[in-house]
Formats: C-alpha cells, structure tokens, sequence
C-alpha cells in the first residue's frame, strides 16, 4: 500500500477514487508513566513516555486506514492528515485519514 500526503502519487496516474478512508485510536496515559512524565516537566526537555505513546497510536490508526482501504481495493491513499483530540482529560484520540485510490 503506497500512503502519502500529496494529492498525487509520484509517477504514478489515478484511474479511481474509491473513497474516504479512515482509521483511529483512543489511548489513555499510564499512571506510572504520568508520573514520570510529571517529573520530566519540572526540568524541561521531551517527555519520552508520551512520545512513544503517540508514535504508537499513530502507527495503529495508520494501520486501521489501511486495513480500510485494502477492503475496498485501493493501491494507495493519498492526501493523509492526521487530527488528535482530547476525548477525556487522561486520553487522545489520533485519526489517520485520507482518499483510497486504485492506480493505474
């Protein structure tokens, strides 16, 4: 499956749009992990704990858009976006979503 957040693939003609695909995630933070992220924030710097947090639910709503596009036949999706949004004040939801299309 060819993913990117062009409208277009490199050297590559469109011959069908199939339709919106989408795929997301709602994680919630680790009680442990909070705590050590609470820590990292009194002396700065990236808080690990919630990097890999994120990276891994973009991964699995990248992974749910895909499955989506397979079902319907696509070789590609284009013009990825991603969106997050706090649902409750401990979780984020992380949307993966973009256009299925068939190459030719």
């Amino acid at each position: 499956m060819i993913l990117v957040n062009t409208p277009e693939v490199p050297g590559r003609r469109i011959a069908a749009a199939l339709g919106l695909v989408m795929g997301s995630t709602v994680r919630s933070k680790h009680i442990g992990k909070d705590i050590t992220a609470g820590l990292r924030t009194l002396v700065g710097g990236e808080i690990k704990e919630y990097t890999e947090m994120l990276e891994d639910a973009r991964k699995e709503a990248i992974g749910r858009m895909v499955k989506e596009a397979q079902a319907l036949g696509a070789d590609a999706v284009v013009n990825i976006r991603f969106v997050t949004a706090q649902t409750m004040s401990t979780a984020a939801e992380i949307l993966a979503y973009g256009t299925a299309v068939r190459l030719e």
